[in-house]
Order: C-alpha cells, then structure tokens, then sequence
C-alpha cells in the first residue's frame, strides 16, 4: 500500500515572465469616395503582470516547486479602424504570509506581511504605437507601426518565513506539537517517532485580552545550522518570533542525552545561524531574543525527577522554567500568561509605525537620460545605454526603412548623435544599442558639423548663432553691402547675456 505524504517547501526559485506588449498596425483608411482615408492603424495592448498576493489559504510553496515557470499573457496586436489591441491578462500567484522575495544573489526585494499584499515581480511590456498614432506634420501617412515592448523576465527566490509571536524550538519528539495542539486549537499530526513536523504549525493563543500566535517548527538536530536535517527548515521559521521557547522532553529513553545538554545544543546552532533578514525586516540575531524553558511530559514519574535536577541549573542562566504536562495539562495556565506578558512587552518595545513615505527621485538637471561610453571589446566602437533608446531600439522594425528613419530621428532628437561625435565617433563607427549593433552615419546638421568640428552653416541649416545675430541686425539695422546682417562677436555675446 501506498501512501502519500505532502511535502513542505519553504524556498525556492522561479523563473517569471510578463507578458510582451502586443505591436501596432500600420493600416491605411479606405472607404468609396474617400481617396484621402488617411492611416488608422490602432495600437497593441500592453503584456499583462506577474504579481504576488498574500493569500491567507496558502501555507507552503510547493505549487511553485512543481511549476516553477510562469507566464504572464501578451498582449494582442493593433487592427485597422483605429482598433487598439486587448491588454494582457495578469498573472497572479498567491503566496503565503510572511513570504520574502528576493534575487538570486540575495537582495531582499519585498517582504510580503498583510492580507492582500501585493509585488509585481515582472512587468508586462507597452504595446507599440500604430501608425495613426505617429502622424505628425513632417509624417503625414506613417506606413510603419511600432513593435511591442518584451515583457520582464528574470528569477526570484521566495523564502517562506512563519509569522507568529512565540517559536516552540527542541529536538524531534520532545512535545512541540502537542504543546501547540493544548494552548490552541490548532490540531497538527502527532506521533511517536523523529520529524513528525515537516511543516510549521501555527496556533491562536488566548490569555484574558491578549491574543498571540505560537509556532511549532521542524525539528533540529547538532549541525543544523549548516544544513543538516530539517535544520535550515527550522531556523527560518523563528526570525521573525518576539520569544523563543526551549521546549525540553525529560522523559527521553537516549542515555546520552539530558535537559542541559538538549539546552546547550539548542542554544549552539541558534548562535551559528545568522538571520537572512535585516532587522529592518523584522529579524534580529537569535541570541538577543527572550526566552523561556518548558520541561515537558511531568505526568511520567522520571521525568518529574529529571526536572528536579536541571531547574536551578536553568534558573541560574536568568531563564523562567515551567514544567508542564500536555497529557494533563498541568502548567499550562501559568505558562500562557507569561507567554502573553512576554509578547506584550515586545509589542511595546517596536517603535511606532509610521506611514509608508513617498519616494521621489527628481531627475538631474543635465541628465539626458542615456550615456555614452567605449566599447570595451572592440576598438573604435561605442555603447549607448539608457532606457529611452534601448526601448526604442526593441520598437523598431530593422525591415522597413522608414521605420529605421524614424529611430534616427527619435535618437537625433535625444542627443545621441551629439554625443556621439562629441566622444570622437567617425562616420562607420560600430555603435551598439541594446541588443542591435550598426555602422553610424551623422543624419542630422548637428552631428555632421561636430565631425567636421565646425558648425552646422554649412548643412543649409541657420545656427542658432546666426539667428540671434539677424535678430539684433534687424533691431540696430546693420548690414553689409549685400545685405546681410553684421555683428560683431562681442555684440553676439552681449546677445547672450540679456537672453539669461
């Protein structure tokens, strides 16, 4: 016979992807007697979201262990008639409490407390525009359309980390579960052999007015915190707690163990492990965390006699002891109390919350929104980075030329090729955009003249120069004899300083 045990998983890694933004249509209106019909091609709709939601029925991981890919829906694609492309659908996983995001390399990206919390982990990509959203009076009848933008893609790791006020630590079988199963209503698998708990089991404790959430975890065992048994499972599980329990059995059969020992190593691998979480995330080093020691299982005579034996021993470390019974409930009462106290008084200590403040990073003045820079790998070459031309560059169709066109126009505009030549790029040079690599030729007045180190007279373009000078010219009516406006340099540069 077979049987089926759920498997409890508190990390792992994902693989997400948003949805692609959906392209634009490049469409042309035609109707009977309507020669002029003009473009009308609509948008693409954007890629939908991956989210995360804390969802209070969801206590485990382990339907991203089984299906760690996820994706979101792209968005559709723009039609004619000024028809726009349907956004995507958003993808959304729920999650248990207390679930923290973070990079593969460990940054912490969100810590996911509270009912409905919610984190984009991959944003979807914005539609492209069509071509009746291009028109303008230098473009009158567009005939391409913008592609639509990748949605992000990239991995996360969820860690759940249980979010209760008092943590049950103690070797396997010493009465965790029972403990939990008698101050709450929780009623977790109970039974007589190691590793009964291979998941956290979380209870609602009652004491008169205060209520408070007490967790029994996995098991540990010597070597835990490097790994060994469910050690890893067990140590997470208890950053977040106000106070940790030493929850001791003193009616153990294994000759070579006792309560001071099982005390010891407790408190040995509770000293190795270093929380993952930042005390701005609510963790603080174990050792600096209450405590309190139950004895255990005093309805068995021995055990009655064990405890004897250790409670001055535990009492002279500044620990409060109780000695309970989960059979017949001896000692419970006063151990909920101090319990509550205990957590009552952490509660007091946490400074007072404080409303979420709104970033806002204002752009530098002289920020252009892209750099420039040598190509490490290739000589003569250049990268330009900057989310303005690498979105535009993954909006481009490289097929049609007039599209190209506009992404010259829309780089020019931005100063891309000014920086170029400032940096001492020739026509031919490689330059890299992205993930698009191609020989640059100047296309605008402003990059040839910086080539050739002159200005921009020479292109058939006025420079901004010569039209201040024709305006002063046609206030002081100097001229030459052909005509033509006279100023002298330092007239130009009085010019200047009344325009600031």
């Amino acid at each position: 016979m077979e049987v089926s045990v759920s498997r409890f998983v508190d990390r792992v890694t994902i693989h997400v992807a948003a949805g692609d933004g959906g392209n634009g249509c490049a469409s042309i209106h035609r109707e009977k007697f309507k020669p002029l019909g003009g473009p009308d091609g609509g948008n693409g709709g954007r890629g939908g979201d991956v989210t995360l939601v804390v969802d209070p029925g969801v206590h485990t991981l382990l339907d991203f262990h089984y299906r760690p890919h996820l994706t979101a829906t792209r968005g559709t694609q723009g039609r004619g008639s000024m028809r726009n492309g349907a956004a995507g659908a958003d993808l959304e996983l729920p999650v248990p409490e207390g679930t923290v995001v973070s990079t593969p390399d460990g940054e912490v990206l969100a810590d996911l407390v509270g009912e409905g919390t919610r984190f984009v982990v991959a944003r979807g990509g914005r539609g492209g525009l069509g071509n009746a959203a291009l028109v303008s009076r230098a473009r009158k009848a567009p005939g391409f359309a913008l592609l639509g933008e990748p949605g992000e893609r990239g991995d996360v790791v969820l860690e759940l980390k249980s979010v209760a006020d008092v943590g049950l630590v103690g070797f396997p079988s010493a009465g965790k579960s029972s403990l939990v199963s008698v101050l709450s209503a929780a009623k977790p698998r109970i039974a007589e052999y190691p590793f009964t708990t291979l998941a956290p089991n979380l209870g609602v404790v009652t004491a008169d007015d205060k209520v408070f959430t007490v967790a029994d975890v996995p098991g540990l065992i010597p070597g835990a915190s490097e790994g060994r048994g469910l050690g890893l499972e067990f140590l997470r599980h208890i950053e977040r707690c106000a106070v940790l329990v030493h929850v001791v059995d003193c009616a153990t059969f294994e000759p070579e163990r006792d309560p001071m020992s099982d005390i010891d190593a407790l408190e040995q691998e509770l000293a190795r492990y270093t929380p993952a979480l930042s005390e701005q995330h609510g963790a603080v080093d174990l050792a600096r965390r209450p405590r309190l020691i139950v004895l255990n299982k005093m309805d068995i005579p021995d055990a009655r006699a064990m405890a004897d034996l250790v409670h001055e021993q535990v009492r002279e470390r500044g620990w409060p002891v109780f000695e309970v019974s989960t059979a017949t409930h001896d000692g419970l009462r006063e151990l909920r109390f101090a319990l509550a106290e205990e957590v009552e008084r952490f509660r007091a200590s946490l400074p007072a919350a404080e409303p979420t403040r709104v970033k806002v990073r204002p752009k530098a003045v002289d920020d252009g929104g892209f750099t420039v820079e040598p190509d490490p790998e290739v000589p003569d070459a250049y990268v330009v980075r900057g989310d303005k031309p690498e979105r535009w560059v993954k909006q481009t169709s490289f097929d049609n030329e007039e599209a190209v066109d506009f992404l010259s126009d829309r780089l020019a505009k931005l100063g891309v090729e000014e920086e170029l030549a400032r940096q001492g790029a020739q026509p031919g040079s490689q330059v890299t955009i992205g993930s698009v690599t191609f020989d640059w030729e100047p296309t605008t007045p402003e990059g040839n003249a910086a080539v050739r180190g002159g200005d921009a007279a020479g292109t058939g373009r006025v420079s901004a120069e010569q039209r201040k000078a024709a305006k002063r010219a046609r206030r002081t009516g100097t001229t030459d004899e052909s005509g033509h406006p006279v100023v002298e340099d330092d007239a130009i540069e009085d010019d200047e300083d009344d325009s600031l």
